[in-house]
């Protein structure tokens, strides 16, 4: 995405129009251009608390998402503004303002909820924007929270189970930073100085007691705590005193702003420019701009059919997508390659199969690093036809850029010869070994000539060929020749003639067993490296259910830590089929990954018929 385009205005991307939500294709557009990786970082809170304010500092400006000094909500839906990011080289960042919640105009009160949801679920960190304080009515009007589980599946089907589905949400939700405006209190507890983070920590332990107030004021306190491992809280005095200031605070300048609050709002922005991380899925599957496109429309398709947004589902659009692009930028890349490394003609086609084994090498790494999801190896196996076809194309090209070399060559080392037949210079007696002894040493020239390729032989062979019937003229018109000489040197040429074929057809044979041998090689490094891309993988999956296990540990054990005993041992059947899971990775990994490349194996043989002449079994190749 070009620098200039980075720096657009910000662009409604979920309409909000009668209660209905749609995707705005303009924005998909702006989205589609953007392949580097994108850092999300989404807004929500009740409507009026200055969330666009907010986002508007993290981008820089005084201007952008709109702002408004009376008590309607200005946003409407989710909006978009997509800047270079300020740290991270080669990342855009992604802001989204959402509608604000509670607006007492809204028709539908359900989409605030979805709106909720989709920040959540499309953001790499989620900020909650509250005024005056995190008290009790602070945590009830975040009730969004404890909708969570109804509005979003980790997985398309049920789980096994009594365990909830949100149970995984920890794996694949932001980070959550509670930002509170306008603060005015001290912060102290029990006469003591506490962090900002302290504060709200304190405020989402959980109160003790079972009556059902109790128990409904708890639960945006539990969800906070379960669903989101990483927290952080900010506090921001008011920006000014100034009543008809705060009204147009977009035209202030910096200097206008309390103190205190231009400190703590670059102590924010500077937080979460260095700690949001890249958008990443499940299995730590990076996000680009087009694929964040992509994410939205499958997550709004959903809603839209009256379903609810499916992680999973959501990841197999992607795959479908990004698999498709990482097929031709991996093709493209091979090509780049070949270009540049080879020069035609080269002196052998080992030395053309060499070079397209380490660029065909390089080319499967940027699509093993690229892809994802693609269990049945359908975007592998297209890629591997793809280089196949491009080899296909080198090929022909090395032996045309031959071909032409060696007739240009062959034809000035025989001008001479040409000439003197042209003149008759060997319609004399013994002039057919004069001949003979030109043409020896036409061959001879022509066989120090360096480099001339693979149709070297075959052009010289068709060239003895056309003179053939020269040579047998020669032959019979020259008249210190007896017909028993002259009988016994056409059999000679025959027999040169008939080696020479037969040189040729050896040749061909050996290119083709190099050529056999270059598919072999292939399919061992495709499978070599899928096997290792697999690996990676298993590894990724089991450090996030590490580290899943790690934050339900915590959990459960503050929980007991404050009292709450029952429920503290409600999470060790949680917690125990986490734990199976993670014992289940690591010991089927070998058998599951044995049936995989058993699977790959048969999709990469269609692509490289001759590779089965070469191995009888599967076995074999697996071994």
């Amino acid at each position: 995405m070009a620098h200039g385009s980075m720096m657009m205005d910000p662009i409604c991307l979920v309409e909000n129009h009668k209660s209905q939500l749609t995707v705005n294709p303009q924005a998909l557009k702006i989205l589609d251009n953007i392949s580097q990786p994108v850092v999300v970082v989404a807004i929500a809170g009740l409507y009026r608390t200055g969330k666009s304010y907010l986002m508007n500092r993290l981008a820089g400006q005084n201007h952008g998402f709109h702002l408004g000094s009376t008590v309607q909500s200005k946003t409407k839906g989710i909006w978009m503004w997509c800047v270079p990011h300020p740290s991270k080289p080669n990342h855009t960042l992604v802001l989204l303002d959402t509608e604000g919640l509670g607006d007492v105009e809204k028709g539908d009160s359900n989409n605030d909820s979805w709106i909720f949801a989709l920040a959540v679920l499309l953001s790499s960190m989620f900020i909650y924007n509250s005024m005056s304080t995190i008290n009790h009515q602070a945590l009830e009007q975040l009730h969004y929270v404890t909708e969570l589980s109804k509005l979003i599946k980790t997985k398309s089907s049920a789980s096994s189970g009594k365990i909830d589905d949100s149970a995984e949400f920890v794996s694949f939700f932001p980070d959550f930073v509670w930002v509170v405006r306008d603060f005015t209190l001290q912060l102290k507890l029990n006469g003591c100085p506490i962090t900002e983070d302290q504060y709200l920590e304190n405020a989402l332990k959980l109160i003790p007691g079972n009556n059902p107030q109790i128990k409904k004021s708890n639960m945006p306190r539990e969800c906070i705590r379960k669903f989101f491992p990483r927290r952080k809280c900010f506090v921001f005095d008011r920006p000014t005193n100034d009543k008809e200031l705060l009204f147009h605070i977009e035209e202030a300048s910096e200097d206008q702003l309390d103190w205190n609050f231009q400190v703590q709002s670059k102590n924010f922005c500077s937080y979460v420019f260095e700690n949001a991380g890249t958008k990443t899925l499940r299995e730590e599957i990076t996000v680009t701009g087009h694929g964040f496109g992509i994410l939205v429309v499958a997550f709004m398709e959903a809603i839209n059919n009256g379903t609810v947004p499916c992680m999973e589902n959501a990841v197999t659009s992607l795959a479908k997508r990004e698999n498709s692009a990482a097929v031709q930028e991996a093709a493209q890349h091979y090509s780049e390659l070949m270009t540049q490394r080879v020069k035609f003609p080269t002196d052998t086609l080992q030395e053309l199969l060499d070079l397209h084994a380490a660029c065909e090498r390089e080319a499967l790494a940027v699509f093993m690093k690229l892809s994802f999801k693609d269990d049945e190896q359908e975007f592998q196996k297209k890629l591997v036809k793809t280089i196949e076809e491009k080899k296909g194309d080198f090929m022909l090209q090395n032996k045309e850029a031959s071909s032409k070399y060696c007739q240009a060559q062959l034809q000035q080392l025989a001008k001479p010869l040409m000439e003197k037949i042209s003149r008759g210079a060997f319609s004399v007696p013994r002039g057919h070994n004069l001949y003979l002894e030109e043409m020896k040493k036409v061959e001879q020239s022509y066989k120090l000539v360096p480099r001339k390729g693979v149709k070297a032989n075959e052009v010289l062979q068709r060239f003895l060929q056309s003179q053939a019937a020269t040579q047998e003229s020669i032959l019979q018109a020259d008249r210190a020749l007896t017909v028993t000489e002259k009988n016994m040197a056409a059999e000679r040429a025959k027999n040169v003639a008939a080696e020479k074929e037969l040189e040729l057809q050896r040749q061909k044979q050996k290119e083709q067993q190099e050529e056999m041998e270059a598919q072999e090689k292939s399919f061992k490094e495709n499978i070599d490296q899928l096997k290792k891309k697999m690996e990676r993988e298993n590894e990724t999956l089991l450090r996030e259910h590490q580290k899943m296990l790690e934050h339900k540990l915590k959990f459960q054990e503050e929980m007991l830590m404050e009292g709450f005993k029952k429920r503290s041992e409600e999470m060790n059947e949680e917690i125990n089929q986490l734990k199976e899971e993670i014992e289940r990775t690591r010991n089927n990994s070998p058998s599951i990954f044995s049936k995989i490349l058993e699977g790959a194996c048969c999709v990469l043989l269609s692509v490289l018929p001759w590779v089965p002449k070469k191995f009888g079994a599967l076995k074999t190749i697996l071994g």
